[in-house]
């Protein structure tokens, strides 16, 4: 099942074919890892747009980035949850910054760290001038935890827009994703820095991707 084949009445953004062909150029471009942060001194200039991808460990992040770059190993993938302990950076060929957050929730590594990462992405939340948006990943089998609304409460305090995305669709079958999105999406009503439009995608099976490609160069 393709992400055009669900319902027009559900909460999926249509891009024109000129605004999906402009995100697979820009996607097209290199893109290469510049630096780990660890401490808000070590974060770059704030002289470019920065997109932030934010998700619970083991959602499927670390693939989404691969899949959308169009590359097998620009983002370290593992079974592990907490393979990611710091803000990677990622410059697209100078047109933005693709900025991968340590994943929230459980994670195995010490509580001290885990208390770290935490304070490191609440601190760069709220003080990043040149982030235009976040999005939020779920994994569309288990929809939201504590731990994504915890996140979404505190972009929201943030007044940090925001959009989710489902990872791993193609794991549901079509009335199950359908009832899936129409969830999410009557959450969302509660979150004033969340965008009602969200997106259904599948690393694997390269679902959704264009149209989050597309959604990224709008920001640019």
């Amino acid at each position: 099942m393709t992400q055009e084949n669900l319902p027009s009445d559900i909460s999926i953004p249509k891009h024109e074919d000129s605004v999906i062909e402009a995100g697979r150029k820009l996607f097209s471009r290199p893109v290469n890892f510049v630096l780990g942060v660890a401490q808000l001194e070590q974060l770059p200039p704030e002289e470019k747009t920065e997109i932030c991808f934010a998700g619970r460990s083991n959602v499927g992040k670390s693939s989404l980035i691969n899949a959308i770059t169009g590359r097998k190993d620009i983002a370290r993938t593992s079974n592990t949850p907490g393979r990611t302990q710091q803000l990677n950076y990622f410059d697209l060929d100078g047109a933005c910054y693709v900025v991968d957050l340590p994943g929230y929730g459980f994670a195995q590594a010490p509580k001290d760290i885990v208390d770290t990462w935490h304070m490191l992405i609440k601190q760069y939340l709220r003080g990043r001038v040149t982030l235009r948006r976040v999005f939020v990943l779920i994994d569309s089998r288990h929809g939201f935890k504590k731990a994504d609304l915890d996140m979404m409460k505190l972009l929201d305090e943030s007044a940090v827009p925001y959009q989710v995305v489902l990872t791993k669709s193609d794991k549901l079958k079509k009335g199950q994703l359908e009832k899936r999105i129409k969830e999410v999406v009557e959450a969302l009503v509660k979150h004033p820095a969340a965008l009602p439009q969200i997106f259904a995608t599948s690393s694997e099976k390269n679902t959704g991707l264009a149209e989050l490609r597309a959604e990224i160069s709008t920001l640019l």
